[in-house]
């Protein structure tokens, strides 16, 4: 498959099989990982990978997180708890912040995204699913990440990937053309 038909099928995956991702197939993804671009290869990236107690206790702080986020929609909660369940492989995913110097601590937020596009499209190839996940179980703007995955000060978390075998058929979604978004100076 050409790199354009698999930037074209790419899609997030939100709902997955119950099966395990397998750990050879985990340690592939960080590989992709790893080969992002990155400003003077600061490599400014870290990935903690949660499955049994460590998803869990992820789960716990997602529970506590969006029961008081959205109080009045017991709804969503449970919806939001379900997806976390039936997510068999969470990858939670920092950038390392430079003391004093917000450019290359940004620079760093950058390339952690490369690395994030990089695993999805290697997810693809795998045959898995993903999803970037920031907002509401994502957990990227709850302090109590920090205390799941461990990670210190000197650390960001750019995002939660969720990852697993697709339970459906994902299609492609349209996009608008490309001159639309381009401006030739």
């Amino acid at each position: 498959m050409s790199i354009f038909e698999l930037l074209k099928q790419r899609r997030a995956v939100r709902n997955y099989m119950p099966k395990e991702v397998e750990d050879d197939k985990i340690v592939r993804l960080l590989e992709a990982a790893v080969w992002a671009p990155n400003d003077r290869l600061r490599e400014p990236w870290h990935f903690y990978v949660l499955r049994g107690d460590a998803k869990r206790r992820y789960q716990e702080v997602a529970e506590q997180f969006l029961q008081e986020r959205f109080p009045t929609k017991p709804h969503l909660v449970r919806e939001s708890l379900q997806v976390l369940e039936n997510t068999p492989l969470i990858i939670v995913v920092t950038a390392d912040i430079v003391e004093g110097d917000e450019a290359s601590s940004e620079d760093n937020e950058y390339a952690v995204a490369c690395a994030i596009h990089s695993m999805w499209l290697a997810a693809a190839e795998l045959g898995l699913g993903m999803v970037w996940r920031t907002r509401g179980v994502g957990l990227v703007r709850d302090k109590r990440i920090y205390d799941v995955i461990g990670a210190t000060a000197d650390r960001k978390v750019i995002g939660s990937l969720f990852i697993g075998y697709p339970a459906d058929q994902v299609t492609a979604t349209a996009r608008k053309p490309v001159d639309e978004k381009v401006t030739w100076l």
